[in-house]
Formats: C-alpha cells, structure tokens, sequence
C-alpha cells in the first residue's frame, strides 16, 4: 500500500485549447483543496497529469510521445515512476485504449466533467494500485461553485458554458465534452468582479460555441452587456462561436460597446456548399459571406479569424476552390488552416472514407497559408501611420528584453520598445512597421 502522504506532489501539463487551459485552473484549485503540491518541474512529482485535446490526430500523438518520454527519463535519472493520469476529451474518446494498452501504463483517467473526483481517483490508483477512472458526461456540472486561482496576469480565460450540441460531422466535442449547459449572468458577472478585484484588465470568456449561451431568459448578448459593466475590466474577448449565432443584437452590441473587442472569430472549415453540408455546419458559402458582409457593415473595423480544414473527404480540386474563393473575397486577418483528420467516434469516420490524399491535403494546405500570408501581410501593412491603444501584457517579448509586447483591440500583437510602463497599462502607440503576424511600433509620449 502506499502511504498518500508520499503521492502528493502533482504535476499539471496541458495541451489543446483555451477551454483546457481554464480546466486546468479548475483542477489546480481542487486538488490545492484537498492539500495536494503543485510542483513545476515533472521530474519533482509523484503524480504527474496530462489534460489532453482530441480534436486532432497530431494532439493525440503528443500525449502518447509525451508518456513514454517521461517513463524513459524516470528509468534514466533511476527515480521511482510516478502515477500518471490523463485527463480530459482524450480520457472520454479513447478510455479503453488509455487503460488497456501495457506499454502506455496509464494509472488512471478522468473525462472534462469529472475533475472534483481526482483526489479519489488519485487516492485510488495510489491505494489499490488498480487503475481508476471516471469519464462520465454530465448534462448539469458547470463548475460554477469552483473558483479558480490563477496567476496574475492581464488576461484570464472565463468558460460561461460547456459542452456543444452542434454535431459537426468532423468533431468529437459533442462525444468528449457532452451537451450544452451555460452558467447564470449572476454567477459568471461574479467571477468576473473577482478577477476585477485581482487587478485583470482582460477577460475571455470560453464556451465550445460561445455565442449559443443561453441561461433562463439571457443571451450571449445580455452576459455580454453584463460583463461590460464590471469596473475595471476594460476587454472582453469571447471564442469560439459559430457562424449560426451572430443576430444584429450581438454584433451591434460588440459595435456600440467600447469595452467588448472588435476582433471576431468566424469557423470557415469549408468553402464548398456540398461539403459543408456533409459537415453539417448548417450553413451555405452565400449565407458565410451575407454575414461577413453585415459584420463589417456593422462593424468596419473589425478584425476577422477563422478555422478551415482542407481535405475533407470526397473534397474535390474545384471544390476546394471555393475555399479560395471566401478567402480571397473576406480576406481574413489570421486564419488556423488544418489537414482533415479522422475522429474516432465521430459521424465522419462512420460515413465517409478519408479519400482526399495525404499529398494533396499537404498541397491545398500550403497554398491557403500562402494565401492567408499574403491578406495578413497586407491588412498589417494598412494599419502602419495609425496611433493604436495597446494593452501591455509582456514587459518584455521572448526575442528581447529590451522591447515589450501588447495587443490591440483587434488582436493584433503589437512589439515596441520597453518603457516606463507596465503589464495591465494602456498606451498609444504609432504603428511603423508591419509582417504577416506582428505589428511594430513607438509608444507617443
């Protein structure tokens, strides 16, 4: 039997999206709770956690690489091995191959809504030497009553709601992560004035569609404009929505609010009305490109993100080519460009074979970076002369320590020279330079 007193110091990585890495502040928050040590380094852990991301192939096969690494170092440094755990949509998609596969040697898993069992779990793969898991999905648990601590900073991630209900074919969300259930204004309004109170200036608020949040009689647009009323938040950022949930109330609120940021993010995936239709995204390329329009009718300066994954399968050359299309015609100012990989579970794997080349996914994928290189090149160039409200989130950047890091209302990462001001301030700075992915410039005095 081993003592518990001895398994205590945890180790926490975490892989994937913004929602994981608020998960992970949840987990930290409960095991701090029930006494266990958050330690940094792995070697120093006698547990160590990986919270995971499914939504790629590439993500799963970190986590794999990442386990066996850790079990080669331990037998190398001659420590003794730690319990490892993993957590999150990887536990709920790929529980039995986690705790059946000898080599990986899982100890135990648990899915997104079952982090307030870990310290059992933790006690149970220590005590019994059995391995213990829990990835049950829950219509109810939003974590509300759990209030994470976090290191200081200027931005916090905030999830309002969970789970999604869209069932794009392509996705296992819906399987990993379960049904949608949203937080109340009340509740949500309150973490935010905590975080007001530890001197955030930021927040972000998460959900795997964001914009369908919906509590009683509130909306996305009511939590938005609750929010807003927090002193000292100054942005409100929120990802991801979907393209189905943008009424005019929203986006003219993001227009009029000063304090909700006019940057937003809008999923793509396909650019063909045939494939998105087998991805069940609910819309056609001429509604995609009718809100686009309103949405910089509404709001000129709005920046535009979006997702796209090429290489779905039966995608043909011409149909691909749509894809084109929408980006040349929206001209985006970032844009997440991914090779179509099968989900196990998914309606995808079960419907549709994976007969789009690897080489001619690693083509298409190269010509829209390309593509989306060239419109980030350009909308950064179109904002060199202007005089930017930056939000300080870096006293210095990971190339120099001579020069800081901020963003501006849009998202837009700006780098200027170090001076006397801080992480949390705002500053004008003039915009001189640009690339496809930064903007550079001089603090005005």
């Amino acid at each position: 039997m081993i003592n518990q007193l001895a398994k205590n110091k945890i180790f926490l990585e975490t892989y994937g999206c913004q929602m994981n890495e608020y998960d992970s502040e949840l987990i930290k928050t409960i095991l701090t709770k029930e006494n266990y040590c958050l330690v940094e380094n792995e070697s120093d852990a006698d547990v160590v956690m990986l919270n995971t991301c499914s939504v790629r192939e590439n993500a799963n096969n970190k986590v794999y690489g990442r386990i066996h690494n850790i079990r080669h170092e331990r037998r190398e440094q001659n420590l003794a091995p730690p319990l490892i755990g993993i957590l999150g949509c990887m536990a709920t998609n790929f529980r039995k191959a986690l705790l059946e596969n000898p080599n990986l040697a899982i100890d135990f898993i648990a899915g997104p809504d079952s982090y307030k069992r870990l310290p059992q779990l933790i006690r149970e793969a220590g005590h019994k030497g059995s391995k213990s898991f829990d990835v049950t999905l829950s219509e109810f648990e939003t974590y509300s009553d759990v209030y994470p601590v976090r290191p200081k900073g200027v931005n916090a991630w905030l999830a309002v709601m969970r789970g999604c209900n869209n069932f794009c074919t392509f996705c296992v969300v819906p399987y990993t992560r379960g049904r949608e259930r949203s937080r109340s204004v009340e509740n949500v309004v309150e973490e935010v004035r905590r975080l007001a109170d530890e001197g955030f200036k930021q927040v972000t608020l998460l959900g795997q569609n964001v914009n369908s949040y919906r509590h009683e009689e509130s909306d996305f647009a009511t939590l938005l404009e609750e929010v807003s009323k927090v002193k000292g938040i100054e942005r409100i950022r929120f990802t991801s929505p979907h393209p189905k949930d943008f009424p005019d109330r929203l986006l003219e609120l993001v227009a009029q609010n000063p304090k909700v940021c006019k940057h937003i993010h809008l999923p793509l995936q396909a650019g063909n009305n045939r494939v998105l239709d087998m991805m069940n995204r609910t819309y056609t390329q001429e509604e995609y490109l009718a809100l686009v329009d309103n949405i910089r009718t509404l709001i000129p300066n709005a920046a535009l993100s979006t997702d796209i994954i090429v290489g779905f399968p039966t995608e043909t050359d011409s149909e691909f080519e749509d894809t084109v299309k929408i980006m040349n015609a929206v001209q985006f100012d970032s844009a997440f460009i991914f090779k179509y990989s099968v989900r196990p579970g998914t309606a995808a794997e079960k419907k549709f074979p994976d007969d789009v080349a690897d080489e001619k996914k690693t083509e298409r994928i190269m010509k829209l970076n390309d593509i989306q290189k060239d419109h980030s090149l350009r909308r950064n160039q179109a904002q060199v002369g202007e005089t930017l409200e930056i939000l300080v989130e870096e006293e210095r950047t990971t190339r120099s320590l001579e020069d800081f890091q901020g963003r501006t209302d849009t998202n837009k990462l700006v780098i200027f020279p170090a001076g006397p001001y801080h992480r949390g301030n705002f500053v004008e700075v003039k915009i001189t330079a640009a690339t496809p992915h930064i903007l550079k410039g001089k603090v005005l005095e």
